[in-house]
């Protein structure tokens, strides 16, 4: 199974591919940053989204995209404008025909680091050492990385009932295995 994982933005959307073989580790395929540029007009910034989020599906032929849902900000207009930006990711892989999994930013860190509340460097390295590699991506790429790892890591048998009632989970002692 290869799994793309996402962490959309509207200046910088990460990326990040994930391959899981039989009962084999999970190993990092590809990851990085599509950088739509802060003072770009932000119609083409959708559209660098688009196009870069459309050429790693094509390089990479992922099974199912894995992307982090909208969290609730105090800023109205960054939620909007990241909204977008999801917006553009959906339709992409919509297009394709690729199946969309979205996961709370919560439930991310949690499936990664085990704490809910874990810090981007600590999200970092985690996937880095979930992923055997010393390689260090740019934090929007680790997200995007910990997203595929997420959705991977909740197909395990035994699993689902973190995908049923993510809301409820606040630390990785709430997860009764």
């Amino acid at each position: 199974m290869r799994v793309l994982g996402i962490d959309p933005g509207s200046i910088a959307t990460g990326y990040g591919v994930v391959e899981k073989k039989g009962s084999g580790p999970l190993s990092c395929v590809s990851a990085g940053v599509i950088s739509a540029g802060a003072k770009t007009e932000f119609s083409k910034r959708l559209l660098k989204i688009h196009d870069g989020i459309n050429a790693v599906i094509g390089e990479f032929s992922p099974d199912c995209v894995s992307v982090e849902s909208l969290f609730y900000s105090k800023n109205a207009r960054s939620a909007a404008l990241l909204g977008h930006a999801r917006g553009v990711v959906l339709l992409c892989a919509a297009r394709v025909g690729l199946p969309v999994y979205e996961y709370p930013p919560r439930q991310v860190k949690l499936a990664v680091t085990g704490y809910g509340g874990a810090g981007k460097t600590q999200v970092q390295d985690m996937a880095r050492a979930i992923l055997k590699t010393k390689e260090k991506w740019p934090l929007d790429a680790s997200d995007a990385l910990a997203a595929a790892i997420c959705h991977i890591h909740l197909l395990r048998p035994g699993m689902g009932h973190l995908l049923k009632q993510p809301s409820k989970l606040r630390s990785w002692r709430d997860v009764k295995l």
